[in-house]
């Protein structure tokens, strides 16, 4: 349950922390004091959207948080535990900056707004003002009985599963459709694979044909200039091994050759000589090696002109036919398995098909027997309410079509007077009547809700007398099994709460701002008469708000 709300600087909040209990906590203040206020920062930090308007004037940002007791609360704790955070407790932080920018936490750590408003979900409920408005509305009536009867999971997996059905089918609908495009696309791409084919360019060939070419329509060169450098080396006259004899031989026959700068010189020369030699006869057998095949030169030119046309037609480099080879390949095989494709696809049509109708056949029996019982019991509920004559009926029927929610329309039926039929509520109820029928649902609704912490902000407009003495009961019997709490302008529904909540505007120099607090038995009786009796508190004013309080928490609940 939440147990403490932390508020600073939102709306005409300055600093405000509340500690909130077990039970019913009744929120009561004149028109616009700002009981919204409270609300509106809860709901903040459960994820609601926000806007710069939330930062109190003059103030660079909002900043609130929102502490709930999880003990009791298996799902927001495995919620919290899948995302590695800490369970023993939850902490909900939001800020709002000047410039409408936003952040949040959960536990310490940084979250999204999605994620405020999914764990929220699992720690607080709210039922609005204006939920009766949102009953003239029959697309929530399925919702409220998919809400009441635990079924919003079993819908949402059936949504998840009608949107793959469709989603399939408009492929199998796009692939039949577009059967001769690509049909026609599909023998373009098989003369082009074919004449690919016939070309049969193996990876790194190109490469090695240029290196080839080159070599080939050189050759007659290569062999006359190797040929022309080897005799420069070692032909037996005037070459340069011959002279590098010569020159060894002579400074060899004079006096300390053997000692100093000629010593070096002949070790040079010597040196000159086993090179020259070598490179002789590296070029010997280069030119031996070289031979001139005008044939093959031909061959090659031819292959890689081949290469370089099939590489213009198709717009890329020769160095990428080989892989353009491999992807219009790769599409052709692709194209040729559609027939199977969209026989697959079709299977998989009709088993989304037959997932869909039994999932949606199973949630419409679960459908059938919840809506007798919630028709039951918010008969129950209005007989307290003084519509004990009224009757309530829940009406499940097929749809025309499949849809996101199943096979199943809802319509809540109420019958006013007795010997009246059934009719549409959106057509016979009054406007309080129909606060009470919205009362009647909320109720019964948040009984069989596994969330402890119920806020109501002002369901009870509309009723008066002693039927805002019972709405108080009903809601104080909630609070009783967990924690309500509700914004009323009812006294007979405040004096129910086990405690009372005061909301006032105060002025403060040029400013005004709203203070809240917990109000002792003395003020809820000034309250209470306030509610009753307007600002002039008279001693009957008084002295009745005193036995209406006193007799409210006397009675047995």
């Amino acid at each position: 349950m939440l147990t403490q709300l932390a508020i600073r600087d939102y709306a005409i909040v300055e600093h405000l922390e509340l500690d909130l209990t077990h039970g019913m906590t009744a929120i009561t203040g004149e028109t616009g004091a700002g009981k919204s206020i409270l609300l509106g920062a809860l709901g903040l930090c459960l994820g609601e959207r926000a806007d710069a308007g939330s930062v109190r004037h003059g103030s660079e940002r909002t900043d609130l948080a929102a502490r709930f007791d999880i003990q009791h609360l298996p799902a927001a704790r495995e919620w919290l535990s899948s995302r590695e955070l800490p369970c023993d407790e939850c902490l909900l932080r939001r800020v709002v900056t000047a410039n409408g920018r936003s952040k949040a936490w959960i536990n310490g750590q940084p979250a999204t707004i999605s994620d405020l408003k999914s764990l929220g979900e699992r720690l607080v409920q709210i039922h609005g003002q204006h939920a009766h408005q949102a009953l003239m509305r029959e697309e929530t009536h399925l919702a409220l009985l998919d809400d009441y009867a635990g079924l919003r999971d079993t819908t949402q997996q059936l949504a998840e599963t009608y949107r793959e059905w469709r989603s399939a089918n408009r492929r199998l609908k796009q692939r039949k459709e577009a059967g001769s495009e690509v049909e026609a696309k599909r023998q373009l791409l098989r003369y082009q694979v074919e004449e690919l084919d016939q070309l049969a360019l193996a990876e790194g060939e190109l490469q090695t044909l240029e290196d080839e070419q080159h070599t080939l329509a050189h050759a007659d060169e290569t062999l006359r200039e190797t040929q022309f450098a080897a005799d420069c080396c070692a032909s037996d006259e005037g070459g340069a091994l011959s002279l590098l004899n010569q020159a060894h031989a002579h400074l060899s026959a004079l006096p300390g050759s053997d000692k100093g700068t000629l010593a070096n010189t002949l070790a040079m020369l010597s040196d000159a000589r086993i090179q020259v030699e070598e490179a002789a006869g590296e070029l010997h057998r280069l030119a031996s090696t070289t031979e001139l095949d005008p044939e093959r030169l031909a061959w090659v030119e031819e292959r890689l002109a081949d290469v370089h046309r099939i590489a213009r037609k198709h717009h890329v480099a020769p160095e990428d036919v080989c892989a353009l080879h491999a992807e219009l390949s790769r599409e052709v095989a692709e194209l040729e398995s559609g027939d199977n494709d969209i026989e697959a696809l079709a299977a998989q049509v009709a088993e989304l098909r037959e997932r869909y109708r039994r999932d949606a056949k199973r949630l419409s029996e679960g459908r059938q027997k919840a809506a007798v019982r919630l028709g039951k019991e918010v008969q129950q509920q209005l007989s307290f309410l003084a519509m004990g004559k009224a009757r309530f009926e829940v009406e499940v029927t097929a749809r025309d079509t499949p849809g996101v929610e199943g096979l199943d329309q809802v319509h809540f039926l109420i019958s006013a007077n007795p010997g009246q039929p059934a009719r549409p509520l959106t057509k016979v109820a009054s406007g309080g009547e129909l606060s009470r029928i919205s009362l009647a649902i909320q109720v019964v609704a948040a009984s069989h809700s596994t969330i402890p912490s119920l806020v109501f902000d002002e369901v009870d407009v509309g009723v008066s007398g002693a039927t805002a003495e019972i709405v108080g009961q009903l809601l104080r019997k909630l609070g009783e099994n967990g924690q309500v709490m509700t914004v009323t302008h009812l006294p007979q529904v405040a004096a129910q709460a086990h405690q009372h909540l005061h909301i006032e505007k105060r002025a403060k120099r040029d400013s005004t701002l709203t203070h809240m607090a917990l109000l002792d038995e003395s003020g809820r009786v000034s309250e209470l008469a306030r509610m009753l009796g307007g600002v002039k508190l008279s001693d009957q004013t008084l002295a009745h708000a005193r036995e209406m309080l006193n007799a409210s928490q006397r009675q047995p609940h």
